[in-house]
């Protein structure tokens, strides 16, 4: 499929009602077509992985085209610039969410890029960094606890960002690491005690709401039957 078969079929799947909602959810729309994410999907499947396809669809601009990008690209060919390049054209949370869903987290990139962007001060850059190690927590089955420990303390220094599109990802990344195993849980939890100390009301919220979800028995539970970190 080309581009512009591509950008044909986004608009005849186009639908101003939902733009009209994805606003109210603070998504961007300025060049949105209203299409959902599961006919999005439905639409990637069809187009299959394609590398040139996706860069073509990411520089249309078009909301759509560029989280349908991110779903045909082929993670094996994603360099290291390219990341840069679209992490710096991140407008909405949504695209920086799916993008690093579908895409930037199954590179050998990942973690590299998460520490580098959780330094960033670009709103949507600095949340693609949260984001992506919110996914790796739940992604990776291989990696070891030293890998998201080194993480923790990035989550501790970037609590106090009163942003509510990074603070949430802040959240999400030391909750997700928390309900990675007993082990994780526990240094989560200590990290969300050191957080919770922190004057800012942004750090406060934070440690709340993870330490309120982390430390729910039912959560306990599901965690302590996790099979154990590889040695």
């Amino acid at each position: 499929m080309t581009c512009e078969q591509a950008i044909e079929r986004l608009k005849e799947l186009a639908d101003s009602d939902r733009v009209a909602g994805m606003a109210r959810y603070g998504i961007a729309t300025e060049k949105a077509l209203g299409v959902s994410i599961p006919a999005l999907r439905a639409l990637a499947k069809e187009c299959g992985k394609d590398h040139g396809l996706a860069a073509a669809l990411w520089e249309t601009g078009i909301h759509e085209a560029m989280i349908l990008a991110s779903m045909v690209d082929d993670c094996r060919l994603v360099t290291a610039e390219q990341m840069e390049r679209w992490v710096s054209d991140f407008a909405s949370w949504d695209t920086c969410d799916q993008v690093c869903a579908n895409l930037f987290d199954k590179t050998p990139w990942a973690y590299e890029k998460a520490v580098a962007w959780a330094g960033r001060e670009g709103e949507y850059v600095k949340r693609a960094g949260f984001v992506m190690m919110a996914r790796m927590a739940v992604s990776d089955k291989r990696a070891g606890d030293e890998a998201f420990e080194a993480l923790l303390p990035l989550i501790v220094r970037e609590s106090v960002d009163e942003r509510n599109m990074v603070k949430k990802a802040v959240n999400w990344a030391l909750r997700q690491i928390g309900k990675r195993n007993p082990r994780l849980n526990e240094r989560a939890i200590e990290m969300g005690r050191q957080i919770a100390a922190i004057a800012s009301p942004a750090a406060r919220w934070i440690a709340a709401d993870a330490l309120r979800e982390l430390s729910d028995p039912r959560v306990q539970q599901r965690v302590a039957e996790r099979p154990k970190p590889r040695p």
